[in-house]
């Protein structure tokens, strides 16, 4: 493995942290608080679903990126939460150092880049960085009121983010949302104008990608990944490893689509690679899963996003053997750093990585899978030695 692969693996599996990094807001059926690896995820995705109410100017693409990495500094600095005092000078400082030392992972001229993304967002005067804060404080909103088990308490929290907090800004910047969101809270009834509608209904099923636990678990292996996570990381994976494409990419594209690939789970489930099911049969409930989710959006928009989703499926476009790739690397980077749990799990073969995951890879990023390939054989080395 190079330094420079090595260092760009080292970001990622340290990026991995955020998902267990947990927020003020809650998941829209309020089972649980949202972590910051799916709320970067979810917000990459309201970036993408909402790129026409952007001011004039701002770039969509970076937009998605910089909502990809917002929030990483919060690997080491933490969430802080809009309605509690908070010392802003401090979190400012830990945060800048975070993002030193989070970035200073990578080699220098990609982790000067991606810094630059994310200090953007900071600063919030360019029209990306404010269409991307615009979602930041829109998004957890949402999550809010529509948390079935929100309290009087919590209400009244939102009722303060809204009309004197960070949220007030929405009344100017964003009136349609800002009106919706002030008729939810006060339980009025009424419905958003289209396509505004149609958008937040794709966005709040989109929520339940959450709840699709994976076979994979974290890099710590703490708890099984979810899919919402898992898309997030892949994203990320994909604009680190750009550079590797065996044929070239377009990375905006490809991060498009590992953002919306794995959206059917939410009715399909996610059905582990090494595990055993009828891919026929999957691929009905895929395709059907396809047809009511994306079928949310405006018609336009939803047949955009299926055909983005479909070719990805196929994997006959740089762009999609690319994507298929990412897709199949970072189950490897988890099951490495945690000791093989889901090959233990399914009774994986050395044969089985290299057929079933190695080849896929290899079609779209030979370079990375050459780079794992010496751990992956000394892994099922220590298995068989133990064995004996």
């Amino acid at each position: 493995m190079t330094a420079r692969v090595s260092m760009q693996f080292a970001f990622l599996k340290e990026a991995d942290k955020l998902k267990s990094v947990n927020r003020a807001n809650v998941l829209m059926d309020g089972s649980r608080r949202e972590n910051t690896a799916e709320h970067s995820w979810h917000l990459a995705l309201w970036a993408m679903v909402m790129a026409d109410t952007a001011p004039p100017g701002a770039d969509i693409d970076r937009a998605i990126k910089m909502a990809l990495l917002h929030d990483l500094v919060e690997v080491d600095a933490g969430d802080h939460p809009i309605h509690l005092p908070q010392d802003h000078a401090d979190i400012a400082l830990k945060e800048a150092r975070a993002a030193d030392r989070i970035f200073g992972l990578l080699p220098s001229d990609q982790g000067k880049a991606l810094w630059a993304i994310w200090q953007e967002f900071e600063a919030g005067e360019t029209a990306t960085a404010i269409y991307v804060r615009r979602l930041d404080m829109t998004q957890p909103l949402f999550q809010e009121l529509a948390n079935p088990s929100a309290s009087d308490t919590d209400r009244d929290i939102l009722r303060a983010i809204l009309t004197t907090g960070r949220s007030a800004a929405l009344a100017d910047s964003w009136p349609d949302v800002y009106g919706y969101a002030t008729a939810l809270l006060e339980n009025r009834g009424h419905a958003a104008p289209s396509p505004l509608n149609e958008r937040l209904r794709f966005l709040a099923e989109s929520d339940q990608l959450k709840s699709t636990l994976r076979a994979t678990t974290l890099c710590d292996g703490s708890r099984r990944e979810n899919s919402g996570e898992h898309s997030w990381h892949i994203a990320l994976f994909a604009l680190v490893f750009a550079e590797h494409a065996k044929r070239p990419a377009d990375i905006s594209r490809v991060i498009r689509m590992l953002l919306i690939h794995d959206l059917v789970e939410i009715d399909a489930g996610d059905k582990p690679i090494h595990g055993n099911h009828d891919p026929a049969e999957q691929d009905r409930i895929e395709q059907r899963a396809a047809d009511r989710i994306y079928g949310l959006l405006p018609v336009a928009q939803g047949r955009s996003l299926r055909a983005l989703w479909d070719e990805f499926e196929a994997a006959e476009t740089s762009d999609a053997i690319f994507a298929k790739s990412i897709d199949r690397v970072q189950p490897v980077v988890a099951n490495l750093e945690t000791g093989g749990t889901s090959w233990i799990e399914y009774q994986v073969t050395r044969a089985q990585i290299e057929s079933r995951v190695g080849a896929k890879v290899l079609r779209g990023a030979p370079a990375l899978w050459h780079a794992l390939q010496a751990q992956i054989d000394t892994w099922f080395e220590n298995q068989r030695t133990t064995r004996q």
